[in-house]
């Protein structure tokens, strides 16, 4: 299935397929980011400015997040006081530290997700179950 959405950003038209799209971002402010699929660069959706593109981006979100699709395994994730929604299936790499944090990078970008398992519980066990569920190994 393809997903392709027409967005207006910075005076130019993108035509993005969300389905190649694997990680969003909400801020604080409302703002909605998601990077360009094979590129790390990033699209800022702001609902003052442009409430028809934001609703497109939460509609497609809404429909990821509640549905379960093959080769996907979308996860709401709480960090530096946003909120990530992010198809870890499309994560290729997760490092452990000895302190207990998980580093992972988003897909198409270069942004670290470093979570905690004191600071961020929830998250932190979010993905230590969805690594041991695809790949058979422990974070521990």
């Amino acid at each position: 299935m393809t997903y392709w959405v027409k967005i207006l950003y910075e005076r130019k038209e993108y035509v993005v397929n969300f389905e190649r799209v694997h990680a969003f971002c909400y801020e604080r402010n409302g703002r909605v980011t998601f990077w360009l699929p094979d590129s790390a660069i990033p699209i800022v959706i702001n609902p003052q400015t442009n409430l028809e593109d934001y609703q497109k981006v939460l509609d497609y979100i809404e429909c990821v997040t509640e549905l379960k699709l093959n080769h996907a395994y979308w996860v709401k994730i709480i960090y530096e006081k946003n909120e990530y929604v992010i198809n870890l299936d499309c994560v290729s790499s997760f490092c452990h530290e000895p302190n207990g944090r998980i580093t992972f990078w988003l897909p198409d970008g270069t942004i670290p997700i470093i979570i905690n398992p004191v600071s961020n519980p929830e998250s932190y066990e979010k993905v230590v179950k969805y690594v041991e569920k695809a790949t058979g190994y422990s974070l521990s």
